[in-house]
């Protein structure tokens, strides 16, 4: 099966092909016969109904600096693509969520990966709350009472914002921090939404495990360790990443997790795993596809086409 794809993304001239999941994936479907097409989302535009966006035919290489090639664009409707990819990094803002509505438009008969309204409706760091038995201690708060309380009760102390993503603003606080006053404010001033406060896992210095789920079932996963003078794995942030396999507790939290996930039609997640601890769900645009492969692991990229196709097909017959 051949299939017309189109992919919603940032500028595919800034990405580092080196670690970049949905280079990956545009790989893999090309090599497919897949047909690509390129846009980002500050082009769309719904006209009545009807969802528009100045797409370019895209050929893609595994060539850093020479990556890609994009034909002259045309303007089509995104409900003649057979596949969209939701690809697209926070901030998880406003102009997010306003593309999620605009693709839910054309949702199912164009299949969206992510499922759109999944995505609005599942915040990494909120939706993570829904299985607090997987979770380490967690408030979601800018309350000053309510945080004092909490750091009363844990020590030390993981503070983050709601909405972050690749580990900014990441903070640590330690009991009787003098810091956490003018964090504290600092927060107040730059975030309007509550925020994370998470007791901390000394052993995240042994690594931050993300593992990669598909259409519900396990993909692969990869360690990433942060460098020893930073509290943050994430791998843009120096964190190095290692071959790893799942753990009896690891495999518990995936057995929780993909029904749900399958059933709200998140075909592609990433979750992280502190010793046994599920910190976050990645929805948006999860990582991690190439660093599994170059570690020995499976070809995440050639699952989640397999489960494309394999959805693509049975909408065709009308199975659903």
């Amino acid at each position: 099966m051949k299939l017309n794809v189109a992919v919603q993304m940032d500028p595919i001239a800034r990405i580092n092909i080196r670690g970049d999941s949905t280079f990956a994936l545009l790989l893999e479907a090309q090599k497919r016969g897949h047909g690509l097409s390129y846009y980002t989302p500050d082009k769309l535009s719904l006209v009545g109904s009807e969802l528009f966006a100045p797409v370019h035919m895209l050929t893609v290489r595994d060539e850093p600096g020479n990556h890609f090639t994009l034909g002259e664009p045309r303007r089509e409707p995104l409900a003649a693509f057979d596949v969209v990819l939701l690809r697209q990094d926070p901030p998880f803002d406003l102009a997010y969520i306003t593309s999620t509505h605009f693709l839910e438009g054309i949702h199912p008969k164009t299949l969206v990966v992510n499922n759109p309204a999944s995505v609005r409706n599942a915040p990494e760091k909120l939706f993570v709350m829904d299985f607090p038995q997987l979770m380490p201690p967690t408030l979601i708060s800018r309350d000053l009472d309510e945080i004092n309380a909490f750091r009363d009760a844990h020590g030390a102390v993981v503070m983050k914002p709601l909405h972050g993503h690749g580990g900014a603003a990441v903070f640590r606080i330690m009991p009787q921090d003098m810091n956490f006053g003018s964090l504290f404010d600092m927060f107040s001033v730059t975030f309007k939404e509550p925020w994370v406060i998470q007791r901390f896992i000394p052993e995240v210095k042994h690594g931050d495990k993300r593992i990669i789920l598909v259409d519900g079932e396990f993909a692969g996963a990869v360690n990433r360790v942060p460098a020893a003078d930073d509290l943050r794995s994430n791998m843009v942030r120096g964190g190095a990443a290692q071959a790893t396999d799942l753990t009896p507790r690891e495999r518990e939290i995936c057995g929780v997790l993909c029904p749900e996930l399958k059933k709200r039609g998140l075909l592609f997640v990433g979750i992280d795993v502190i010793d046994g601890n599920l910190t976050e769900i990645n929805v948006t645009s999860p990582t991690g596809i190439r660093a599994v492969a170059r570690l020995g692991g499976p070809d995440v990229a050639a699952k989640i086409w397999d489960a494309i196709e394999n959805k693509r097909s049975k909408g065709a017959m009308g199975l659903g």
